[in-house]
């Protein structure tokens, strides 16, 4: 699979200086977690849930979740696993060779991920791996050990993606303490780990908030200044690291009714011109501006919990050619370092200093592409929705 691997071949080529490279369930786990994107979470409950993922991996979509936790009730459990190994026994039969997401299982238990794992039989080959909610070191050994039973039993690698969200971590007086001791559980299961999610939910209601569709994660105090602090611990560019994706944008509008026939003059588009592509309305910009933020503050990818989030959150992860431009340019000059005028004659690049970004970038354009000199985020979101 690629991003962008919906489009024609006349399309990636107008559209990329570099097209998006392909990848798979068996790629590095470094790989996979710059290629998650925007990672589509579906309650389990659902029962085209064969037929969603079909119709989510022809709209773009990479990278899915199907979740048994807190999308679904208590009660829905049992019939949720039910569903769950029939969809993808489904899956096996009608579509084994398929273009399929990865797909990742959100359990609720340990005992899960060994029990769910021997119920799908042969179809735990469509499996990619699970994801741990409410991760702590007290909770994730449980779970990470359980993966490892998995695997023996499937006979295939299986991933693990924790999902930070407990107040321990949350909690200035316990936070340090607690992310570092869930890092060192994390750092024995390095190679099963392609990135580390952050439940932001679960975090405001901690303190009973809730943001509102005018405001990102990032305008939430409490909860700008825990996503620092957990790239200060898992995002670090020394090579200790994970990627970190970006939290859920929780409000959504059917995509019919946030694109329109025009484009509005964004401060996302690179230009005015170009009316034919379509307009993106007012409550789209605060999620357009929590994605910029996220890639600010270190963050890659996202959580999302509605399919019209997916094309605006891969189109603001393809590298542009200025910044291809600028990595190139950095990561070509020796090891002695000095500035740079860069090729677009508008900034500054000292080689040492700006190196790592350059690098992260690099990574980022093998996985989403680079854009064409002139192809900016509208004509990238026109074509992912199209």
């Amino acid at each position: 699979m690629r991003h962008y691997g919906h489009l024609s071949p006349a399309q990636r080529r107008a559209l990329f200086h570099q097209e998006p490279a392909e990848f798979g369930p068996d790629s590095p786990v470094t790989t996979l977690g710059i290629a998650l994107g925007a990672t589509l979470y579906s309650p389990a409950t659902r029962a085209r849930l064969a037929a969603d993922i079909r119709k989510q991996a022809a709209g773009g979509v990479v990278s899915m979740v199907l979740c048994l936790e807190d999308s679904i009730s208590d009660a829905e459990v049992p019939s949720a696993e039910e569903n769950l190994v029939k969809q993808f026994g489904k899956l096996l039969r009608e579509d084994r060779h398929a273009d399929l997401p990865l797909l990742f299982v959100r359990v609720r238990v340990p005992e899960q991920i060994t029990s769910l794992t021997s119920r799908l039989g042969p179809a735990a080959e469509l499996l990619t791996g699970f994801v741990i909610p409410k991760f702590t070191a007290a909770s994730g050994p449980a779970f990470l050990e359980a993966l490892t039973g998995a695997e023996v039993m499937s006979g295939r690698r299986l991933l693990a993606m924790p999902v930070l969200e407990s107040p321990e971590l949350l909690h200035l007086e316990t936070r340090a303490e607690a992310l570092g001791a869930a890092a060192r559980v994390m750092d024995k299961y390095r190679d099963r780990i392609p990135a580390v999610r952050l439940g932001v939910t679960d975090f405001c209601s901690v303190y009973g908030l809730r943001r509102s569709p005018e405001m990102t994660a990032y305008d939430v105090h409490i909860v700008a200044s825990v996503i620092a602090d957990v790239v200060n611990v898992f995002g670090r560019a020394d090579g200790t690291g994970y990627t970190v994706t970006g939290p859920v944008w929780e409000y959504f509008r059917g995509q019919e009714r946030m694109f329109k026939p025009q484009l509005r003059n964004s401060p996302f588009s690179g230009r005015a011109e170009g009316l034919r592509t379509r307009l993106i309305e007012r409550d789209m910009d605060s999620l357009l501006q929590e994605i910029e933020l996220d890639r600010a503050n270190g963050l890659m990818g996202k959580t999302c919990i509605h399919p019209s989030h997916v094309a605006p959150v891969h189109a603001l992860s393809v590298v542009s050619h200025e910044e291809f431009t600028d990595a190139a340019d950095i990561l070509g000059t020796g090891p002695g370092g000095g500035v740079l005028r860069s090729a677009y004659t508008n900034k500054m690049n000292e080689v040492k200093p700006h190196r790592a970004w350059a690098e992260r970038t690099m990574l980022r354009a093998e996985m989403f592409g680079v854009a064409r000199d002139g192809v900016d985020f509208v004509d990238l979101l026109a074509a992912g929705i199209e």
